[in-house]
């Protein structure tokens, strides 16, 4: 329902709502309360009647004149009063005259710096990769490791190590990386105040070819390499007299270039300098390095605290019974008495597990007497032990083309006589060979690293050239090398009784009559040890001598002779991966005819530590049938390159061989029938030791050899 007088309520209101909005319309707020009209008052009755008419006569010509009469406020009026602000306007005030400078007397002088920062752009680039360039200063004086430090980065960068796959978000996250690892290695360095920039995406240089975007390229300044300042190496001093030999050994002094790799290096030094000078209780804390950006300059603290020097008394053991105190004092490398060093402590402790009657060893210096302000102290050695699993049972199953099957078992006890005294009983049971032993072994026996050795044992062997029923009784007493203690100079002494019956094959093959010798010798071994490694050598020289005087009786003929001879073996890396590897063998039997001497003690060539191709012991001079008789003399020369590979982490390497070989009738080396054979092999690093394989081919084969030979042992072949 509309109510009354609601249509021109309606009607007028749009015409007032029109009107208000006009930009002459006066606010509301402007009047007086009490005179405000209504809203009705407002709209006459003309706008209700007809409201376009009405809003087409615009505003009365009396509001207009009112719109006009507002006069413009000049900029210079005066403010109106402002009851709400309550401070004072500040009045006309004279500012004083501020005088004029007086003319300098002479001009101002600017500072000239004598060196311009070098610009990066202008440096010498080091392409790593194709998405690595690393760019230095071309004056190398001012970045002289260079080349040490480019190897350093690349083994370690991000970029480098990883793919980005042309992803360049990627790869700027490696750059981060790379450049954290650069100011690390440049404060390694002593670079501690070195400028990096960092450029990532289509990197440009001026000397190479484009890098392809991708790339990271680093521009480095490393600015003035920091010195040592003050050293601090806390109460050393109270080493006494030898403060200045530690002093030395500790070799950073005033002014040198901080390097953190020395710093650390010279801290093991030091204490090494300790160990070794009579400071088993010597203590030094890691150091620290106070970097001074002032002076250039870094400060070393590192507190020493050298404790008392002392002398070496006894070792005492914590199982007597089973290795003694005395036999322990025995095979130290020290006598009582001897200034305390570290290293014949840890040389000690290793020989305790080479005898390897111990799981596990830990020896401590027990102070016996004080040192005084003039003499130094004494402390005993405390080792406790603990026992390994003494008894071991052993076997092994070979098989070469010329040798056939091979088997051999075995039963120790190490310690059946202490102390280190073993009894092993062996068996072999294989196609040419088949034996039966008893075997006393006393290590370091009145003295250390030398070992007494008695072998009793009964064999049949039946080779192409003879077979032979043997019994011997060999005893040793030697100072030989070790897969532990490889050693420079080696000797054994010995004495070896044999009864043997053997028989040579006719030229129809049939064993001719067995004849018995009875034989004693004399064997002498000596051998000079130059190589950098017993199983595996890749540097240096072997020269060794054997010489055994031995008188045989052949069915009461008595025959006199001197069997000998000489090896000798040179070892010489090429490059990183290959060993180049040669070995000569002469060898002589004077004194009596061939006959005399019993077939098991002539010389023979051919196998797999001898001339590769051929069977063991397959050449020699030849009966009717082939097969070979034995000589008085041999000559044999090897060569081989040892060549390192990547496959299994360069645990796998490849060896091309040749050898060549002569067994004479004659004292006298005959070099009228030499044998010649060659092959390849590989070897597998085990890491104890390097697995071989070898496989050989005859190229002057006789007419019983085959025309293939292949061989499998541990370490070299020499």
């Amino acid at each position: 329902m509309i109510a009354p007088n609601s249509r021109k309520t309606g009607t007028a209101m749009a015409a007032a709502l029109a009107l208000l909005a006009s930009p002459f319309a006066q606010p509301a707020a402007a009047q007086e309360r009490q005179d405000t009209p209504s809203l009705e008052d407002l709209i006459p009755d003309a706008a209700v009647d007809n409201p376009e008419e009405w809003a087409s006569q615009g505003v009365p010509a009396s509001d207009e004149a009112d719109v006009d009469a507002q006069v413009p406020l000049e900029a210079d009026a005066p403010l109106a009063e402002m009851p709400m602000i309550t401070v004072p306007w500040p009045e006309d005030i004279d500012l004083p005259q501020i005088a004029p400078l007086e003319p300098a007397e002479q001009e101002i002088e600017f500072v000239q710096f004598e060196d311009q920062i070098p610009r990066t752009v202008a440096g010498s680039e080091e392409r790593l990769s194709d998405e690595l360039v690393l760019v230095f200063p071309n004056d190398t004086a001012l970045f002289p490791q260079r080349d040490e430090f480019l190897e350093r980065f690349e083994s370690l960068s991000t970029v480098e190590e990883y793919d980005d796959d042309g992803n360049i978000a990627r790869l700027a996250v490696q750059a981060r990386e790379d450049e954290a690892l650069l100011g690390e290695l440049l404060r390694v360095y002593g670079y501690f105040d070195a400028q990096l920039q960092r450029s990532v995406g289509n990197v440009q240089t001026s000397v190479e070819a484009d890098v392809d975007p991708p790339a990271v390229r680093f521009d480095i300044i490393p600015g003035n390499r920091y010195t040592v300042g003050a050293i601090d190496l806390g109460n050393l001093r109270a080493a006494g007299d030898q403060y200045d030999a530690l002093r030395r050994a500790y070799d950073i002094q005033v002014g040198d270039p901080i390097s953190l790799d020395t710093i650390e290096a010279e801290q093991f030094d030091l204490d090494r300098a300790l160990g070794e000078s009579g400071f088993p209780f010597a203590t030094i804390d890691a150091p620290s390095l106070l970097v001074d950006h002032d002076r250039d300059e870094g400060d070393i603290s590192m507190p020493v605290e050298p404790g008392g020097r002392y002398r070496l008394g006894e070792v005492i053991s914590s199982d007597p019974d089973f290795l003694s105190s005395s036999h322990l004092t025995q095979i130290a490398r020290w006598d009582q008495g001897d200034i305390y060093r570290r290293s014949d402590e840890m040389d000690l402790r290793r020989a305790m597990l080479a005898t390897g009657l111990l799981g596990s060893v830990e020896l401590t210096p027990v102070v016996v007497q004080e040192p005084t302000a003039t003499e130094p102290g004494v402390v005993d050695i405390q080792a406790d032990m603990t026992q390994a699993p003494l008894r071991t049972i052993a076997g092994s199953i070979g098989f070469g083309t010329e040798e056939g099957i091979r088997l051999e078992g075995s039963w120790e006890h190490r310690n059946l006589f202490p102390p280190e005294g073993m009894l092993r009983v062996r068996g072999i049971a294989g196609t040419q060979e088949q034996l039966a032993g008893v075997t006393f072994r006393k290590n370091n026996f009145r003295g250390r690293d030398r070992i007494l050795t008695v072998d009793a044992f009964a064999s049949t062997i039946d080779y192409d050239a003879y077979d032979a029923r043997t019994a011997s009784l060999i005893g040793t007493y030697e100072r030989v090398s070790t897969l532990l203690f490889q050693k420079a100079f080696s000797w054994s002494v010995g004495v070896e009784l044999v009864a043997t019956q053997e028989s040579e094959r006719a030229a129809d093959g049939r064993d001719l009559a067995r004849e018995t010798y009875f034989i004693a010798a004399l064997p002498l071994y000596a051998q000079l040890d130059n190589s950098d490694d017993l199983l595996d050598p890749t540097e240096g020289w072997r020269l060794s001598g054997r010489v055994s005087p031995e008188i045989s009786d052949n069915e009461g003929v008595q025959s006199f002779y001197v069997r000998s001879q000489v090896d000798a073996s040179y070892y010489q890396s090429v490059g990183e991966n290959t060993v180049l590897a040669g070995r000569v063998r002469v060898a002589s039997i004077p004194g009596a005819p061939l006959a005399a001497i019993a077939p098991s003690r002539r010389l023979y060539a051919g196998g797999g530590g001898s001339v590769r191709g051929y069977g063991y012991r397959q050449i020699g001079p030849l009966n009717n049938t082939g097969d070979p008789l034995g000589g008085r003399s041999l000559v044999e020369v090897s060569a081989e390159a040892r060549i390192g590979t990547g496959f299994m982490d360069g645990a796998i390497s490849v060896v091309p061989f040749i050898d060549a070989g002569s067994v004479g009738l004659d004292p006298t080396p005959d070099f009228n029938t030499i044998k010649y054979g060659a092959g390849v092999g590989v070897r597998y690093d085990t890491g104890f030791g390097p697995l071989r394989l070898d496989v050989a081919f005859p190229l002057n084969p006789g007419p019983n050899d085959s025309w293939i030979a292949v061989y499998v042992a541990l370490g070299q072949a020499f």
